[in-house]
């Protein structure tokens, strides 16, 4: 009996370092697919600047990378997880590099360690400022050389397939150019979609990240933590033309002596934290967006006068060209920053091995919630935790063996071609949803701004939902859906935590109560 659709021994969703690394992992042991929405690089691993934090420093311990991530994290983040991501990850940036990645190094071939807020020492390794993209383009090499992996690009994936026994054994997707929708099946699936910053109005995150793999797997019944920990990056280049995403200004700037000053010149990082401007991106965003209030100003300055001109140029050249289309020689100009929605601390529960509540459903990289992160995440710790957990689920994965896929699987629903007209209602509601995520469930919260958003999304979700069920599908809607799931995730566990501790604080509860909310924010689809 002849099946539809596209098979392979392993399933990826998403490109970017998560995805790709996985992929390379398990193409000797069977066939990849590797789903990605737009063009192979188009992932938040493409604009990670800074670099991956690893022990290399002859001053440095595993032990010292674990406390300061211990330490961000505000109690809630997993010790063993820690460990296992700390003390296997040096070993796999040795791997990348002899896979292409060009680190900066410096005199006798050494890596050159840059520090970043929260850490007590230098160890993020970088590739100049371009470090996500080169780790992407040395990735995407191998994986163009490998036979056994096949790229689908302008592909989105809607619905992870479950069998008879609640098992994934593949993934509904769609081909964005000619919205023909059909099952790839595997004996495993990974999703590695990334986040989902453009559920907010300001971002430092590509269009593309819209949750998709995190609401897949909720509404496959999927358990999901700790979305209410949404990291805002403190400095992001603040303009007034209307951008699909903010250029982020890495804080590896500040590592190297900028400091931050309202528009008045006035250092402030020292009224809030004893760690001034090297403070942790929870603190540093607070304090940014308190200064604002106050003052009515728009945005704060990031000064780099005490770093010399000659090494602005040579260690920020990215940073440098960007803000010169702007007008701004770093040089010499203060560059205007905000805060932006950068990074979701919580995702797709999974152990250690990256394995979800559903067998045989993988996921790894920001979309995942391993434990490492807690309720704030220690710069460049992501990209190092991306490549330690795909790894280790490209391990469990092929661990596993085959087992016969069946015939039969639910189909999906059948799509009545009705048009939006003008795409006017799509629009419409995608502006709603980053409204009132940036007004009321953004950097600082309150009860009643929660309960608002909430009973907001409520409606919203179901206007979607009569869209989705009456109209063709198309990427625009399908990212829509997710953005407004994803909006009321976010919301519902920010509402269910009654304290304040990391990137989550809520005015009415300021303070940390570790006797009620030590614990993860638990959602699933049927609580």
């Amino acid at each position: 009996m002849a099946r539809e659709g596209i098979e392979s021994d392993f399933c990826v969703i998403g490109s970017g370092l998560a995805g790709l690394h996985f992929a390379l992992k398990v193409a000797d042991y069977g066939s990849v697919s590797v789903i990605t929405k737009k063009e192979r690089s188009d992932a938040n691993t493409n604009f990670a600047q800074a670099g991956i934090a690893a022990v290399f420093g002859v001053d440095d311990s595993s032990e010292y990378h674990i406390q300061d991530t211990l330490k961000t994290g505000d109690g809630l983040c997993k010790e063993d997880v820690v460990k296992i991501m700390v003390e296997e990850g040096p070993g796999l940036v040795k791997e990348l590099m002899e896979l292409g990645v060009n680190f900066t190094t410096k005199e006798e071939k050494k890596l050159e360690l840059w520090r970043e807020g929260g850490h007590s020492r230098r160890r993020v390794v970088h590739a100049g400022d371009f470090t996500g993209n080169k780790i992407e383009k040395a990735l995407l090499n191998n994986i163009k050389n490998h036979p056994n992996i096949k790229l689908f690009e302008h592909h989105i994936a809607l619905q992870i397939i479950l069998d008879d026994n609640g098992e994934a054994i593949g993934v509904y997707v769609m081909d964005t150019d000619t919205e023909k929708i059909e099952p790839f099946l595997a004996q495993s699936v990974l999703l590695a979609t990334g986040g989902g910053g453009q559920v907010y109005l300001h971002t430092t995150n590509p269009s593309i990240a819209t949750g998709d793999g995190i609401v897949m797997a909720y509404e496959a019944g999927a358990t999901v933590e700790n979305l209410e920990f949404v990291q805002f990056h403190p400095t992001s280049l603040f303009s007034r033309e209307k951008r699909e995403r903010n250029f982020l200004i890495s804080e590896a700037v500040r590592g190297e002596g900028a400091v931050l000053r309202t528009l008045a010149g006035e250092r402030f990082m020292e009224k809030y934290h004893p760690m001034k401007d090297l403070a942790s991106r929870d603190v540093v965003a607070r304090a940014i967006d308190k200064e604002l209030k106050e003052s009515g100003d728009e945005y704060v300055f990031l000064d780099l006068s005490a770093i010399p001109p000659n090494k602005v140029i040579e260690k920020f050249p990215n940073i440098y060209e960007e803000c010169k289309k702007e007008g701004i020689d770093i040089t010499k100009d203060k560059i205007p920053v905000v805060p932006a929605a950068h990074y979701l601390c919580g995702g797709i529960k999974t152990d250690t091995f990256g394995k979800t509540s559903i067998k045989r459903l993988y996921a790894a990289g920001e979309c995942a919630s391993t434990g490492v992160h807690g309720a704030n995440r220690l710069a460049s710790n992501s990209l190092l935790e991306a490549l330690v957990f795909s790894d280790r689920a490209a391990r469990d994965a092929v661990s596993l063996g085959k087992k016969e896929r069946p015939f039969s699987y639910k189909k999906f629903r059948k799509i009545v071609e009705e048009p939006l007209s003008e795409d006017v209602r799509l629009v419409s509601l995608k502006e709603e949803i980053k409204r009132v995520m940036w007004n009321y469930v953004g950097i600082i919260r309150t009860n009643d701004r929660l309960t608002w958003a909430l009973k907001k999304f409520n409606l919203i979700l179901e206007e979607i939902d009569e869209l989705w069920k009456e109209k063709t599908i198309s990427q625009k809607i399908v990212e829509l859906k997710n953005l407004a799931r994803l909006a009321y995730l976010i919301t519902k566990s920010a509402s269910l935590r009654k304290e304040s501790r990391g990137a989550h604080y809520n005015e009415d509860y300021p303070e940390k109560d570790d006797k009620h909310f030590k614990k993860s924010t638990i959602l699933k689809i049927d609580d």
